[in-house]
C-alpha cells in the first residue's frame, strides 16, 4: 500500500506564511514527479508546482515567486514554502506522485487526502 500524506495547513493572515509537507510511505521502488495541487471552493483544481526526481521544478501561474517546493528523495518527502500568502490562495493542498512499487512496473498516480489552507484578509 502506498500512501501520501500531508501536513502543516491551517489558517493563516494575509502576507504570512506556510509550509506544507507531504511524505509518502509503502512499498515504494521509485518515485518520479511529486506535484502540489490546490482546489479553491468551486473552482477547478490546479497545479500549483511540480519537482522531478531529479530536481527541476515547474510553477503554476502567479506561484513562482511566492511559492517554493523541494524534496528530499531519500525521505520520500516534498515540501512548499508558501510565502506572501493571499486569500485567493485558500483551499485545499493535494500531494500527488507518480510511484512505482516495482522495477518491473510502471508508475502509477497517486494522491494524498488533502489539508486545508485558509488565508484570511
Amino acid at each position: 500500500q502506498v500512501q501520501l500524506v500531508e501536513s502543516g495547513g491551517g489558517l493563516v493572515q494575509a502576507g504570512g506564511s506556510l509550509r506544507l509537507s507531504c511524505a509518502a510511505s509503502g512499498s515504494i521502488s521509485y518515485i518520479g514527479h511529486m506535484r502540489w495541487y490546490r482546489q479553491a471552493p468551486g473552482k477547478e483544481r490546479e497545479l500549483v508546482a511540480s519537482i522531478s526526481a531529479g530536481g527541476k521544478t515547474k510553477y503554476g501561474d502567479s506561484m513562482e515567486n511566492r511559492f517554493t517546493i523541494s524534496r528530499d528523495n531519500a525521505k520520500k518527502m516534498i515540501w512548499v514554502q508558501m510565502d506572501s500568502l493571499k486569500p485567493e490562495d485558500t483551499g485545499v493542498y493535494y500531494c500527488n506522485a507518480e510511484i512505482s512499487v516495482s522495477m518491473l512496473e510502471p508508475t502509477n498516480t497517486y494522491w494524498g487526502q488533502g489539508t486545508q489552507v485558509t488565508v484570511s484578509a
